[in-house]
This record gives C-alpha cells, sequence and structure tokens, in this order.
C-alpha cells in the first residue's frame, strides 16, 4: 500500500480490520476517483470495490459541514446494508461521520430519524432513495460524488428510470463513478448521459483469486430432485448450505418437506418482510440452523464466508445468476461444492450456462449410497 496515502483514520481503520494490500481495482480506482475525474471501472464480484470506492469517499467528506455530500446506489437492500456496514468500518475513526442507509421492504418511518441530521453518506436502493427525495428527508444540492455499485444488475432490474431522475436532482458539477461486472447497453446509455470524460479502468479475475469450486451436475426427471437433495444433504452433513430456486412457491414447499423430514431449514424470499429476513440471515450467518432455501434475492450482496455447498435444484432463468449463486460458496480462500439437477426440459439450459459463463460441470450419477460417480450418458 506504499504506493497510496491514506489519513490517520482511515489508516487505522484498515490495520485494525488487517488490512495489508490493495486489490487491483483498489489501486487503479483511488487516484482517479481522488482526482474528481469521473470513472467506469469493469471488476467482477469479489475484487474489493466497496473499499476502492468508500476510501475516497471518506476522504472527500467535510465532517463539518451538516450536508449529505456522498451517494452510493445498489441494487439491492442485502447489498446496500453491506456497503453501509464496510464504510462504517471504514470510518470509524473520522470523528462526526455520519453514515445511513435507506432501502424499501423496512417502514419508512424507522429510517426518518437516521436521516436528520442530514448524513454525510448515504447508501440506498432506487427506490426508496427516490421515495425520501419525495418527502425532503433526503435533500441532494449539495452531493459531490455519487457511486453505482452493481450499476448492470441495477439497470438490468429496471431502475433506469430511477436512476436517472436521481442524477437529475444532483448537481451537474458532481463525480459520478459507475462500478459493473459487464458494460451494457444502459450502463453505456447512463455513461453518456451523466458522465464528462470518464476514466475507464477493467479489472479481470486473478486466478489465484478464483474461487476453489467443484461443480457437479445431475440428470434426473423432477420428481426425483426432491429425493436426490435429501440423500446429498444427509450424506454430506453440510454444516452450512444454500438451496436455490427459482419461485417463492418452490422455495417455500421444499423447505417445509426439508423440516419435514427433520432438516434445520429457513426459507427466504421476497414474501419475507425485511425484518424477518435479517433475522434470517443472521441466524444463517451464525450457524443456528444449516440449510437455507431461497430465490435469488439472496444470489448478491450475501457476505457469508463459509458456506460449504450450494444447490441449483432449479437451473437460473439468466446466466449470470448461476454464477452468483455458486459463488456464495469456496469463499475466503475455503473450498466449495455445487450441484446443479435439470431435467430434460433444462438440458438446454445448461448447456447454455456452461457455453456462456465458462464453468467445468462434472456430470454425476448418485448412487443410493449418497456417493457420486462419473455420468458418461448425461444429456
Amino acid at each position: 500500500m506504499e504506493n497510496i496515502q491514506f489519513s490517520p483514520a482511515i489508516a487505522r481503520a484498515l490495520e485494525e480490520m488487517g488490512f495489508e494490500k490493495l486489490t487491483e481495482v483498489q489501486e487503479k480506482s483511488i487516484p482517479v476517483m481522488r482526482s474528481g475525474a469521473d470513472l467506469v471501472a469493469k471488476a467482477p464480484t469479489g475484487t474489493g470495490k466497496t473499499f476502492a470506492f468508500g476510501i475516497p469517499l471518506i476522504d472527500s467528506v467535510d465532517v463539518s459541514l451538516n450536508e449529505t455530500q456522498a451517494v452510493v446506489l445498489a441494487p439491492t437492500r442485502e447489498l446496500a446494508v453491506q456497503i453501509n456496514t464496510e464504510l462504517s468500518k471504514l470510518g470509524k475513526y473520522v470523528e462526526g461521520l455520519r453514515t445511513a442507509v435507506v432501502y424499501g421492504g423496512q417502514p419508512i418511518s424507522k429510517q426518518f430519524k437516521a436521516l436528520k441530521p442530514a448524513p454525510h453518506i448515504i447508501v440506498g436502493t432506487p427506490g426508496r432513495f427516490m421515495d425520501h427525495m419525495g418527502r425532503k428527508t433526503i435533500r441532494t444540492g449539495r452531493v459531490r460524488i455519487a457511486v453505482l455499485d452493481e450499476a448492470d444488475e441495477m439497470l438490468d432490474m429496471g431502475f433506469f428510470k430511477d436512476v436517472c431522475k436521481i442524477m437529475d436532482r444532483m448537481p451537474k458539477e458532481k463525480q459520478l463513478c459507475l462500478f459493473s461486472a459487464t458494460i451494457t447497453r444502459e450502463v453505456m446509455d447512463l455513461m453518456w448521459l451523466y458522465q464528462r470524460d470518464a476514466e475507464e479502468i477493467e479489472v479481470k479475475p486473478v486466478e489465484e483469486s478464483r474461487p476453489k469450486i467443484t461443480q457437479y451436475s445431475l440428470y434426473m426427471r423432477r420428481e426425483e430432485k426432491p429425493a436426490a437433495l435429501k440423500l446429498l444433504l444427509k450424506t454430506n452433513q453440510y454444516d452450512s448450505a444454500i438451496v436455490f430456486c427459482n419461485t417463492r412457491g418452490m422455495t417455500a414447499r421444499l423447505c417445509a418437506e426439508l423440516k419435514r423430514v427433520g432438516f434445520s431449514a429457513e426459507a427466504l424470499s421476497s414474501d419475507v418482510n425485511q425484518q424477518q429476513r435479517s433475522r434470517i440471515m443472521d441466524a444463517f450467518k451464525a450457524h443456528e440452523f444449516k440449510i437455507l432455501v431461497a430465490t435469488d434475492v439472496a444470489a448478491r450482496g450475501i457476505d457469508v464466508n463459509d458456506v460449504e455447498a450450494v444447490f441449483n435444484f432449479d437451473i437460473p432463468d439468466d446466466n449470470p445468476y448461476y454464477l452468483h449463486r455458486i459463488g456464495r460458496t469456496g469463499r475466503a480462500r475455503k473450498e466449495g461444492v455445487s450441484f446443479v439437477f435439470y431435467d430434460a426440459t433444462e438440458s438446454a439450459r445448461l448447456k447454455d450456462i456452461i457455453r456462456c459463463c465458462k464453468v467445468e460441470i462434472n456430470p454425476v450419477k448418485l448412487l443410493p449410497d449418497g456417493t457420486l460417480e462419473p455420468d458418461g450418458t448425461a444429456k
């Protein structure tokens, strides 16, 4: 970290967190953001993007001013909460620094107190941020820096118009920094509309930092999937596993079936309110139950380092979500395993995922004793 200097307060926080070396995206992004230039950073998940924009954001804040000076928008409430937590850790020793997070699913009245006096940095999801702007509980007239994290995902979720409305309510001379795994058409449109001579950086995944995940596929009839899941869970006795389904209904039914036969499981989907969702995630992290059955609401922005296995009970509808799902395991330099169940109607989808995501998935058969053997006849 000898090439980049930190304020004593941030240096103290980084040391306390055991932070030793900057990642590539941090080395490239921090000087650009400190220079005041607009930025487009193309970098995969897990490369340290929060600190890449968090450090210069905190550096830029004048804590003597009672006004919001920086805004971070994120696609999901889970990611927004995670970013705010990391910013709070980074700014722990910056006296007087105020941060807040706003997101849907929590009563808006509960967020009013956190917004008085005006936080220096606000993290939020676009919809709830818009609500607060409409109520004048968030004022953006003094914002100097805006950051869009996982911009491609946010715009793909249909937030383009909301993001534009938020940008339009900020000073035109603000600095806008986009962090995105891919540069989609919508991201390019936003760049064209709101950035001026933006500097572009790209960070490719480093082989050593790639999650070590052994991936298996199991071909079976749809009605065989629950029995196969139970057999694998029983045989391997995972202390922490996530099972992904495509629908809320399947999530609830499968979780109920696992509980019925004695597994320690909870369900997480958009049917679960934010307070309950937070309780479930805290309990999962604390190992109060072993199996989380979830829709893709849990695939992004969930920071759990010791998930041993991921099961794709249903094949995801969008290819990137396969990577987001299996990326919940094999974190923090640990090894993980993932399984994808598929039937005849899903065979083409699996082949498309393998081709587009450039992943190596090993076809296997599940034997009656719960062991696996290579499947040379897989479709």
